[in-house]
């Protein structure tokens, strides 16, 4: 791989792509290896469930008494 590469998660195809081949709406990434980019479904649903979490702890962990803004 050169320096510089990137690949993409096709999200039509469920294929890795090395540079953009594809229109940007069918693609996850870029992605430093392929291996990255094949676990891009993953990366992302570890990433939101993080975010969901300290969504949670941010917002007074769920707490349904908390006033609403």
């Amino acid at each position: 791989m050169t320096e510089g590469t990137e690949f993409y998660y096709n999200l039509s195809t469920g294929r890795v792509e090395e540079g953009r081949q594809s229109p940007v709406n069918d693609l996850m990434g870029p992605y430093s290896t392929p291996e990255q980019a094949q676990q891009a479904l993953t990366i992302a649903a570890d990433r939101n469930e993080k975010w969901e979490q300290e969504d949670d702890a941010w917002e007074g962990d769920g707490d349904a008494s908390a006033p609403a803004d």
